[in-house]
């Protein structure tokens, strides 16, 4: 046996003149058309509704249209003052009279079997579930929709059809070549059952045959105008209609689809970002809570982010270390000749080049080889670097001061300003190929 306190049990509370569709019996709300000069007058009838049930623990949501409200907010505020209570809660929809009608009776069915927060909750909730709008022929008078400047400019064109929607979204659409259904923004669950209003006057034909077909209900019933739908539409003639679902579970459907939270200030469950009630804000969930610990994933087995990369991406390539991974021995390097070193010539003795042809080549060869040089390092100069080769030698021939001198004191030597001749020129650059003392010339 349960020791909890007994669920509070709420009322629904209609602040509007709306007459009731009948569609659901005895189920309906209470009906507050809120007529009379003085506010104590046309409130006098709910004050008195909502102390009675209050007597008795029972919470009172207050439902009116959010385009008619000045009347109803006054009516609950005069309410709770009068009754010193925040038992009631108040709830504005944005939607056509007929449609509000059939939710609050909608409400009211469903009230005693969930806890009053979620009740208020799914007064918003069924909005969605319905196709709520009208047939017109004008938009230009219509405040309660956005429409455009194209729209009103098409009101004034003869033999014009309009569809506005006021659930589950505001839409406006033209109907074009006679045929509405790509204006439909929904359609219920099946199967689908349509209420009908229109004023006296207002022709049916056009409805009847275009988008009745469109829906294909299972029935259609044809009720009284609303006595607010000339206001809601901006003008006389117009057929107002409402689609819903006749299925047995589409009210338990939407019943399972509101997950409520608890209210900070008065404990009290909701969706709503302001409380119906006490008027607090609620602190919102970010998601839904899992249901089942099974619904919870398990968490990846890697944290570097491989395990969610799509297969159609290429995995990336791994580029050679630049050291060894294992250390070891480090591999000699090769020697390369000084420039005292040569290589030794086959079959013959070693032979010394002068020491300027062969920094010569040296350099050039370096240059062919290698653009860059081998160790990085800042460039020395030309000069700098002959001069670090080794040690230079004396160019090859006689030096001016070591000359012989002639019978008059002169040089032996060729005059200054003329050049030696190719033979002398050719034994200066390489004494090793004379012939040894003895030998017989060429």
């Amino acid at each position: 046996m349960s020791t909890s306190p007994p669920r509070p049990v709420s009322v629904v509370a209609l602040l509007a003149d709306v007459p009731s569709t009948g569609l659901l019996g005895e189920h309906q709300a209470h009906r507050f058309p809120l007529r009379g000069g003085e506010l104590g007058e046309r409130s006098a009838e709910f004050v008195d509704f909502a102390r009675h049930h209050i007597s008795q623990g029972h919470r009172v949501i207050a439902l009116y249209p959010k385009w008619h409200a000045e009347r109803a907010q006054r009516a609950v505020a005069f309410a709770r003052g009068s009754l010193q209570s925040d038992q009631i809660g108040q709830v504005s929809l944005d939607i056509s009279p007929l449609a509000l009608s059939l939710i609050a009776d909608q409400v009211a069915y469903l009230a005693p079997y969930v806890p009053p927060g979620v009740a208020a909750a799914l007064a918003t909730e069924l909005t969605g579930n319905v196709l709520a709008g009208a047939w017109l022929k004008r938009v230009n008078n219509l405040s309660t929709i956005p429409i455009t400047f194209k729209q009103h400019v098409g009101s004034y064109v003869p033999k014009t059809t309009f569809l506005a929607f006021s659930a589950p979204v505001n839409r406006v659409g033209r109907v074009k070549k006679r045929n509405p259904a790509r204006n439909i923004v929904g359609r219920p669950m099946e199967p689908v059952q349509i209420l009908v209003a229109r004023p006296e006057g207002a022709g049916i034909d056009e409805f009847n045959n275009q988008f009745t077909p469109a829906l294909r209900p299972v029935s259609l019933n044809a009720l009284p105008e609303q006595p607010l739908g000339a206001t809601y539409w901006g003008m006389r003639k117009y057929v107002e209609f409402v689609a819903f679902s006749g299925h047995p579970e589409a009210l338990s459907n939407t019943v399972r689809t509101v997950r409520p939270t608890p209210c900070a200030w008065c404990r009290e469950l909701g969706t709503a970002i302001i409380c119906p009630f006490c008027g607090a804000a609620r602190q919102l969930q970010a998601g839904r809570p899992p249901a089942r610990k099974a619904d919870v994933p398990p968490p990846p087995a890697r944290t570097t982010g491989e395990h969610i990369r799509p297969a159609w991406v290429e995995q990336p390539k791994s580029e050679a270390a630049p050291f060894p991974l294992h250390p070891g021995p480090a591999l000699p390097q090769r020697r390369r000749p000084s420039g005292q070193q040569q290589p030794r010539q086959p079959g013959g003795e070693q032979h010394q080049h002068p020491a300027g042809d062969q920094q010569a080549e040296q350099t050039e060869q370096k240059s062919k080889a290698a653009p860059f040089p081998l160790h990085p390092g800042p460039a020395l100069p030309p000069k700098r670097r002959q001069a670090q080769s080794g040690p230079q030698q004396p160019p090859s021939g006689p030096h001016p001061s070591m000359a012989v001198s002639g019978p008059n004191g002169q040089p032996s030597g060729p005059p200054s300003g003329t050049e030696p001749s190719s033979e002398q020129a050719e034994t200066a650059r390489s004494p090793h190929q004379q012939p040894p003392p003895g030998a017989a010339p060429d």
